[in-house]
């Protein structure tokens, strides 16, 4: 329920979308969250940003009610239940996927927002409010009513409210209430008109039409799945959240939907995730591929060719050691392939529950990241062995990131947690290198593809051996956050995952050690201690949940499963209602942070399936 001021928790909301854009619905059935073509385009609703000024879409019982939240099974169609002394009812929320998603220009550009309302049993009284606040809610609308629709223009966006009900408007908000007996229905559906796309009613019968076309759409791309394991039921909304995540019509997949919800209640560590993290999206493929989706592996695939090729006009293109700050690649993209993703803050918004600030782009879109390189060239590799061949293009252009990547791995940067507090020299990014190295190696001999091998080896060779030198604390008995250095990063879990080191290795072993006793509580996983390495931020943070599933994957390679289901199993206690995961973990087991987040997800991906397999 709703805090004092008004505010429903991050992990009270579920998930909807169209594959270029989503809504949070809360378990109140209030949109609190929606951008309006595209993920990363101005917010229509708002409230979990600004209950007063941010907008939102009331859709509720209007007697005391309980309420439950669950998906149509197997699909991303959500269902809210109100529970009152009269009667039950249950809102179906969904956005229709169209034939070609890629269509921006037809019927694929109303991005289509459906409420569809059900009495099951005995009488239940509703309530409506559609409040929009354009452009952040900075930009005024008029509200007017056309062919028996209420449209709401502002200057760059027109949205039309369809009701099987009668609508009333004034203020610029539109209102209605109703009451439905036991077999009633009634429909609101949300379009975006203008240009191509005519306002259109959406009667009873279209909605139920609208309905069974999406559930069917989502079965049908689920049933695509390998994963018969044990937990597959969190497998596979996972991977229905990645899915949600990707935007159609280039192949994007963004780090999470939303901006500016806090790691901390009160800090300022609020930042925009509406983009394309390269990181994140590689590992996404991974995760992906792992199940048996290689369409959305190929679709990024081809976002890397047209948008982010080194060789195709964009940062770094101009020849050898040519490139800009963080290297011939950014760290992150807009879902369109912009480079420009210059951050701003919005102070007419409070923020989630007065966590000021709220912040639209992304100024870490010029840090340098070396892990990046690693990550990308990895996905290409598995792209190559388990779905299909790369072409030679993509080939030059992973010789390109190869190339670049022998010149410059032991630069300082700002590291995969995109600290601002000055460059290091972060043994992750070290040990990305040597995987970015190490699988364009592979991949070479295995397709016998040109490649300057001596050098690639002697740099693989030097990454590795400058790791154990440098990376390794005999004092500590781990292996630390920076070289030469004694902090403990959680980062480093990832060092038996992506095979550089044995599992089993008694370095590998003692650090693991280290990072339970000093960063794990109750299975979930810190992912350093700012105190002992100031990040350039203040406040604290809570634990992140990528990092717990890093945790329980590192312990089933290490033998140790019987510690890694456990720990696994607590995890899965941690998710919203719906399964999902922000960013973080408080202290009081809360969500925290931009919400739901890929990186969690493909985590947990790749946790269960190791787990299962060594479960036997």
């Amino acid at each position: 329920m709703p805090d004092t001021n008004g505010y429903l928790p991050i992990a009270e909301h579920g998930l909807i979308g169209d594959l270029r854009t989503v809504a949070l619905v809360g378990s109140d059935g209030t949109i609190d969250w929606y951008c309006c073509p595209s993920f990363d385009a101005p917010s229509v609703f708002a409230s979990l940003l600004d209950g007063e000024r941010g907008g939102r879409f009331e859709l509720a019982a209007s007697v005391p009610a309980r309420t439950k939240q669950f998906y149509f099974p197997d699909t991303n169609v959500l269902i809210t239940r109100f529970f009152t002394e009269d009667g039950a009812a249950e809102i179906q929320d969904f956005m229709p996927v169209t034939a070609d998603p890629a269509d921006e220009a037809g019927e694929g550009g109303r991005h289509r927002l459906i409420r569809r309302v059900l009495c099951v049993r005995g009488t239940v009284p509703f309530r409506v409010r559609v409040a929009p606040r354009f452009q952040y809610g900075a930009d005024p609308h008029t509200v007017r009513t056309r062919d028996g629709l209420v449209v709401f223009e502002s200057g760059g966006l027109s949205l039309a409210l369809t009701s099987t009900v009668p609508l009333e408007h004034a203020d610029g908000d539109a209102r209605t209430e109703f009451k439905l007996a036991e077999g009633e229905a009634a429909v609101f559906a949300l379009d975006q008109v203008g240009g191509e796309v005519p306002p259109r009613g959406c009667a009873l019968a279209e909605a139920e039409r609208e309905f069974e076309a999406t559930v069917a759409y989502w079965r049908r791309w689920l049933s695509q799945s390998r994963y018969r394991g044990r937990w597959r039921e969190m497998v596979h909304r996972s991977a229905l959240t990645l899915k949600l995540l990707t935007y159609a019509p280039t192949g994007a997949i963004v780090a999470a939907p939303t901006t500016s919800l806090p790691e901390q209640l009160g800090g300022e560590r609020n930042w925009d995730y509406r983009y394309v993290w390269v990181r994140d999206a590689a590992f996404c493929v991974y995760a992906l591929l792992r199940l048996g989706f290689t369409g959305e592996a190929e679709a990024f695939m081809k976002f890397l060719a047209r948008y982010i090729s080194p060789g195709d006009g964009g940062p770094g293109d101009g020849g050898p050691g040519d490139a800009g700050p963080s290297g011939p690649l950014q760290i992150m993209y807009g879902i369109d392939g912009r480079t420009d993703l210059t951050e701003r803050m919005l102070p007419h918004l409070e923020g989630h529950r007065g966590s000021a600030p709220v912040r639209v782009g992304n100024a870490a879109a010029g840090q340098l990241q070396l892990d990046i390189y690693g990550a990308l060239i990895d996905s290409v590799y598995l792209y190559d062995k388990w779905a299909h061949p790369i072409s030679s293009d993509q080939w030059d252009d992973v010789c390109r990131l190869v190339d670049w990547v022998c010149r410059n791995w032991d630069q300082p940067d700002e590291g995969i947690w995109e600290t601002r507090g000055g460059r290091k020299n972060f043994l992750y990014s070290r040990l990305m290198c040597w995987v970015g190295v190490e699988r364009a190696i592979r991949t070479a001999n295995r397709r016998g593809l040109p490649a300057d091998l001596p050098r690639w080896r002697e740099t693989r060779d030097t990454i590795y051996r400058r790791i154990m030198d440098r990376g390794w604390s005999a004092s500590r008995q781990a292996f630390t956050q920076v070289e030469d250095g004694d902090v403990l990063d959680a980062a480093v879990l990832m060092m038996p995952l992506a095979k550089f080191i044995s599992p089993t290795d008694p370095k590998w072993l003692s650090t693991l050690d280290a990072l339970t006793e000093e960063l794990v509580s109750d299975s979930l996983v810190y992912r350093y201690d700012p105190q002992a390495s100031p990040d350039g931020l203040r406040g604290d943070e809570g634990t992140f949940s990528i990092c717990s599933f890093w945790y329980v994957e590192a312990l089933t390679r290490a033998g140790r499963v019987d510690e890694a289901r456990l720990a696994f199993e607590k995890m899965l206690t941690y998710a919203n209602h719906l399964g999902l995961y922000a960013e973080e973990i408080s202290r009081t087991g809360e969500q925290q942070g931009n919400f739901p987040q890929a990186f969690t997800h493909l985590a947990l991906i790749s946790a269960a399936f190791n787990l299962d397999r060594a479960l036997g």
